[in-house]
């Protein structure tokens, strides 16, 4: 009889000491944000800023002495931050050299007049290329840049040239001795380190008249072979 009476209230004694599991804290939403955030992203640190030290760091030091660790100091963040922007050092040159094209002047939509239209995309792209003189060097030794503006650009290099009908792999030749033309000739313009500028022998006025009539008669004879 006794243990009939008490059965059950150990039963119920039982269902009552089964914990109730913790609730999270209010704030454990925005604490799993700020994991799923980058270490770049977590130190405060932008694309820009990134690679407007990089351009920095280039300018005074060359491509040897531009490091990841170097930048991350000059930031004053972890190596590690740097890589939730760019892959590495490459990566990083890549940038900058794309970066730079975002400036290029592109002819308006009406334009129905293709030599005119590129004349316009390389003789801006010269003059872009002159205006950050460090950066010439690497752009020769990568032969371009590839990045999104660079690949736009090349887009609306094909279409003017499709306007002149020229497409296929004519286009694509026609694309790269234009752009080789213009970055060579940008190099011949870029004064080094151990020029004086009353040395040398063409004038800046000199070299652009030499680019422009060049590129002329480069695309007269790109819009001959039509």
């Amino acid at each position: 009889m006794e243990t009939a009476r008490t059965g059950p209230t150990h039963a119920a004694q039982r269902d009552t000491d089964v914990e109730t599991p913790p609730r999270p804290p209010h704030n454990a939403r925005a604490a799993g944000e700020q994991a799923a955030r980058t270490p770049g992203q977590r130190a405060g640190l932008t694309r820009e800023a990134v690679l407007a030290t990089a351009h920095e760091l280039l300018t005074e030091r060359g491509l040897d002495g531009l490091s990841m660790r170097e930048l991350a100091r000059r930031l004053g963040v972890a190596p590690n931050a740097i890589y939730s922007h760019v892959a590495g050092k490459t990566a990083l040159v890549d940038d900058l050299l794309d970066e730079v094209l975002a400036a290029v002047e592109t002819p308006d939509a009406e334009t129905n007049d293709p030599t005119s239209g590129l004349t316009r995309i390389m003789t801006s792209t010269y003059r872009v290329l002159l205006d950050h003189p460090d950066l010439v060097p690497l752009y020769l030794a990568r032969q371009g840049a590839r990045g999104p503006n660079a690949q736009a650009l090349g887009e609306v290099m094909f279409a003017q040239l499709a306007q002149a009908g020229i497409t296929g792999s004519a286009a694509h030749e026609a694309r790269r001795v234009l752009i080789v033309y213009t970055i060579g000739f940008a190099a011949l313009a870029t004064p080094t380190a151990s020029d004086a500028s009353d040395d040398r022998p063409l004038s800046s006025a000199e070299l652009f008249g030499n680019f422009t009539a060049g590129l002329a008669w480069l695309l007269n004879g790109i819009m001959s072979d039509a």
